[in-house]
């Protein structure tokens, strides 16, 4: 499995890299707080249907516990998807480094 870690995904949106970040928790929880700049794509139908196997692609969930990035990761690699690694810190590691969040939780905070 090809990891990323908060600081290489950090670095990589402050440059502009050209990928995907892809938040995999359902909707619900998308609207509550994600990371800026991420979609989110939590079925596997909709994620192979709507992702480039080209493309440069990171997912991520709550934290390292979370099933959900680490399903998607492997759905991803298994059809094909070459360029894919998963942030396994996620919500809980970016907001413990104090990096920008977005969404309903944290506009109220």
């Amino acid at each position: 499995m090809e990891l990323i870690d908060r600081e290489e995904l950090k670095a990589k949106m402050d440059r502009g890299d050209d990928f995907k970040l892809v938040n995999t928790l359902g909707e619900l929880a998308f609207e509550g707080m994600h990371i800026p700049g991420s979609i989110n794509i939590h079925s596997p139908k909709r994620m192979l249907n709507d992702l480039d196997p080209e493309d440069e692609i990171v997912v991520y969930c709550s934290d390292p516990l979370c099933p959900a990035s680490l399903m998607a990761y492997h759905l991803l690699a298994k059809h094909g998807f070459k360029h894919v690694r998963r942030y396994a810190g996620g919500l809980s590691d970016w907001a413990e480094a104090g990096y920008p969040l977005k969404g309903a939780l944290v506009e109220r905070s």
